[in-house]
């Protein structure tokens, strides 16, 4: 069963959709029009599209609300104190870059800053980087 909202595939177990958060419902649902089907349906007696079990469209990605370029210049810039995985929504990734730089008086600091410098620049070289919740990062 797909997600009427978004056409994310949904197991049996998957009473919500964990890409829009719709709720899942055992009828079954024209992909075209939206409309609730009856059980033995070939046709859409609303819009008369074929049903079928696959959207009728691709998985589209889901993009969230950060940014990758800010993401990646928070990495590049800020490394050090964990900005970017503050930012992105990592907070465990973040406080241990903050505490090496923090408990260490700054002698430590070059660990986090070249951690910082790495993931910043995979940030801005990959088309599919996620924030904490799973969203992909716009530009």
């Amino acid at each position: 069963m797909y997600c009427r909202r978004c056409g994310y595939y949904l197991d049996d177990s998957t009473a919500v959709c964990p890409r829009c958060g719709e709720r899942r419902e055992d009828r079954r649902f024209c992909a075209y029009c939206g409309k609730p089907l009856p059980e033995d349906a070939a046709f859409c007696p609303k819009c008369g599209a074929q049903v079928s079990d696959q959207p009728p469209y691709g998985e589209a990605p889901v993009y969230g609300t950060k940014s990758r370029i800010a993401a990646g210049l928070f990495g590049i810039l800020l490394g050090a104190f964990g900005a970017h995985n503050f930012y992105l929504g990592y907070k465990s990734k973040a406080i241990a870059q903050l505490l090496i730089t923090v408990l260490s008086f700054g002698i430590l600091s070059f660990v986090s800053a070249i951690w910082g410098l790495v993931e910043g620049i995979i940030i801005l070289s990959s088309k599919e980087y996620y924030d904490a919740e799973g969203y992909l990062l716009h530009d």
